[in-house]
């Protein structure tokens, strides 16, 4: 398929980066289910191993049913590459590897998933990176943390659990002020949504696992290449700027331009760290991105009736959601995503941790899941579950008190939705 313009995105979500197969022309992409490729001399081998020349190697670099599914994707965030891996966390790794070194620093907001959240705080110490988490809504603190240390600020775009809306136009121009990287997490948005290279995003990350695929099935990422950054603008990034030496002195920025972050990440980050998605996973993440428009613009339609109900209801306390005229972020919503605000967002229960955990109990359509982005309605008590690892206050911090639960609205029938949430509460709170 050409790369036009002109093509919409319901079009661009069947299609983008797709042909018919060349063999037999299946019209589907096929599943290549295979670890390996022939070469076709050993000079064509030697340039695919120098990277004079694009193709595959070896599964864990490059596959064709992956390699449609980054094409897809890049296209529709608007960026020139995106390299496909394991899981959600993966990406977010191998969006920071590139940029990190030993004593080096993201900041990130402190409104994000709790295994972000964990992954950021814990996990990466052990590679001697750190992360200052800042209140995204205090501009000036988010400035005040940026250092010589820091190689990136990282936020979502709509933040589970709470669904707050980031002012990305606003954290993207103290970035550029920066000269650093902004790193937006676009998987409770989609690209149908929000468009965050638009607002000064240098790369997004998504778990496939959840909205692009929309089944529940397999689990993926994705990191996406704006192709807009500047790297070898300072002496901050020398992975990107500087000889590489695996590749003979190689400069991955003077070398391959605006494609020089999704170069890395294919010819280092999937070498060296092997956080590969299968082909398999990919074909079913392909499937669902051929429905995306439709399930998330039904996602956004009955989270809207949901939430209100909720906020009308006197046995909840307060409802996070940002497509509701009563949010702080509203305005900002229509903003950053004009087409709605998701399907995923917060309420409160009175009577606290022990109601939350019987309305968990109680409810029948709603699946009781660590997951969300699903055509299925999926509720979790997030303080006891995925920010159980956190304080209190980073609990509160992050949009996940003890009195709250996070829901993400499927595409049911929204009146049974109402109906299922109205009889667990009434057990709830009885």
């Amino acid at each position: 398929m050409s790369d036009t313009p002109s093509y919409g995105f319901d079009t661009l979500q069947i299609h983008a980066g797709a042909q018919p197969d060349p063999a037999t022309g299946a019209r589907q992409t096929p599943i290549y289910q295979t670890t390996a490729y022939v070469f076709r001399d050993a000079d064509h081998a030697a340039a695919l191993f120098n990277l004079q020349e694009v193709g595959f190697i070896y599964s864990r670099l490059t596959n064709p049913t992956v390699a449609v599914l980054q094409e897809r994707i890049a296209t529709l965030e608007g960026g020139v590459g995106a390299v496909c891996c394991s899981s959600g966390h993966a990406a977010q790794i191998m969006a920071l590897f590139p940029l990190m070194a030993p004593g080096r620093n993201v900041v990130a907001s402190t409104r994000l998933y709790g295994g972000t959240l964990t992954q950021f705080t814990q996990t990466i110490k052990r590679f001697g990176w750190s992360a200052k988490l800042v209140d995204f809504d205090d501009l000036d603190a988010v400035k005040a943390a940026i250092d010589d240390d820091t190689r990136a600020i990282f936020c979502e775009s709509i933040a589970n659990p709470g669904g707050y809306v980031t002012d990305l136009d606003a954290i993207g121009a103290i970035a550029q002020g920066a000269g650093l990287p902004m790193i937006v997490d676009n998987t409770s948005a989609t690209p149908y949504l929000c468009r965050p290279f638009e607002h000064g995003a240098t790369l997004v990350v998504h778990s496939t696992t959840k909205y692009l695929t929309g089944n529940g099935t397999v689990t993926g990422g994705v990191v996406v290449d704006s192709g807009n950054f500047d790297w070898s603008a300072s002496d901050k990034f020398p992975s990107l700027s500087q000889p590489e030496p695996a590749y003979h002195g190689l400069k991955f920025h003077e070398t391959f331009g605006p494609l020089a972050f999704t170069f890395h990440g294919i010819a280092v980050g999937l070498r060296d760290l092997g956080m590969t998605m299968n082909p398999q996973g990919a074909h079913y993440t392909l499937m669902g991105i051929e429905t995306l428009s439709l399930r998330m613009a039904r996602h956004v339609e009955n989270a809207k009736k949901v939430a209100a109900w909720l906020e009308a209801d006197p046995r909840i306390e307060k409802v996070t959601y940002a497509g509701l005229p009563s949010s702080p972020y509203y305005e900002r919503g229509k903003k950053i995503c004009p087409k709605g605000a998701g399907g995923l967002f917060t309420f409160g229960v009175k009577g606290g941790y022990d109601a939350c955990v019987k309305l968990v109990n109680a409810l029948e359509i709603f699946s009781h899941v660590a997951n969300l982005g699903d055509t299925r309605s999926l509720i979790i008590h997030s303080a006891s579950t995925t920010h159980r690892q956190l304080t209190p206050e980073q609990q509160e911090a992050a949009g996940a008190g003890p009195s709250m639960v996070r829901v993400s609205i499927g595409i049911e029938d929204a009146d049974d939705l109402i109906a299922d949430l109205d009889q667990a509460l009434a057990k709830a709170t009885a």
